[in-house]
C-alpha cells in the first residue's frame, strides 16, 4: 500500500474508532485549560495509528499529538488523533483525525460527514476519491477566512493586532474549531483563507498539504514574534501575509 493510500486508512479508521467511543461514554481530562481537553478517544485513535505506521513504515519517525515520539531515519509522520475535541466533547459535529507524512502528503477524515480528504502538492487532492478542482484566484474581500484567537491571547497585541488587520480584510470570518477541517474546506473551495498563530505540526501540516494539492498555497510568516499559518489561492495568501506583517 502507497503512503497517501495507508495514511487515508488511518485516519478513517482512527475518526471510526473516535466516534464509537463517543457513543459510548469517555473519561475526560483537562490539559493546560477548561477548553484544553483530551479524552480516552484521543488516545486510543492515536494508538491504532501508531500501531499500524510501526508495523507498516518501520523506519519512519512518528510524532503524535498525545505524546507519541518515535525516532527514525528520515521521514516523520504527524498524527492528530482527534482534532477539535472541545466540539467533540461538546457534541459539536466539527472534528476530525489528522494525518501528515512530512510536508509530501496529508489525510484528514470528517467523521460527521463522512468525508475523507487526502492529497498533496505532488498528489492531487480528493475529496472521498473525487479530485477537487484547481482553486481560483480571488481577492480576500471577496472570501471567507477563517481563524482562531483564545482568549487568553486577546492581551497580546502582538497576536491580536495583525489577525484583526487580516480578517477587516475579508468578507467574513468563521471560527470551526478544527485546524485541519478549515484547511480541509480552503482546498475544497468552501472557506475562502485560513490564518493561525504558532500551530503545532500535526495541526498545520495535514490540511496543508490538501490546501497545495488543489493548486493552493500554504506558507509560514514569521512576523511580530510569531509564526503566521496562511493557506488559500495564492494571491490571497500574498495578501494576508503583507496585512499581517503590517
Amino acid at each position: 500500500m502507497d503512503d497517501l493510500a495507508l495514511a487515508a486508512d488511518l485516519v478513517r479508521d482512527a475518526g471510526a474508532l473516535a466516534a464509537g467511543m463517543l457513543a459510548e461514554g469517555l473519561s475526560v481530562e483537562h490539559k493546560t485549560s477548561i477548553s484544553d481537553v483530551v479524552s480516552a478517544a484521543d488516545h486510543a485513535a492515536e494508538d491504532l495509528i501508531v500501531e499500524r505506521l510501526r508495523a507498516e513504515r518501520p523506519d519512519d519517525a512518528i510524532v503524535g499529538e498525545e505524546g507519541t515520539a518515535d525516532a527514525g531515519t528520515g521521514r516523520t509522520w504527524y498524527v492528530d488523533p482527534v482534532d477539535g475535541t472541545y466540539n467533540f466533547l461538546s457534541g459539536l459535529s466539527v472534528w476530525c483525525a489528522a494525518i501528515a507524512l512530512d510536508e509530501a502528503l496529508g489525510a484528514v477524515y470528517h467523521p460527521a460527514v463522512d468525508e475523507l480528504w487526502a492529497g498533496g502538492p505532488g498528489l492531487p487532492t480528493t475529496r472521498n476519491g473525487q479530485q477537487l478542482p484547481r482553486l481560483e484566484e480571488r481577492r480576500l474581500e471577496d472570501v471567507s477566512i477563517a481563524t482562531y484567537l483564545h482568549p487568553t491571547t486577546l492581551h497580546d497585541d502582538a497576536r491580536r493586532i495583525p489577525l484583526l488587520r487580516a480578517v477587516q480584510g475579508a468578507a467574513t470570518v468563521r471560527m470551526l474549531g478544527s485546524g485541519s477541517v478549515e484547511l480541509a474546506s480552503v482546498a475544497a473551495g468552501r472557506l475562502g483563507a485560513a490564518l493561525h498563530t504558532d500551530s503545532a505540526p500535526w495541526d498545520w501540516l495535514p490540511g496543508a498539504a490538501l490546501v497545495r494539492g488543489a493548486g493552493g498555497a500554504a506558507e509560514v510568516v514569521e512576523a511580530h514574534g510569531h509564526r503566521w499559518h496562511i493557506v488559500g489561492c495564492r494571491s490571497v495568501v500574498d495578501e494576508i501575509a503583507r496585512l499581517v506583517a503590517g
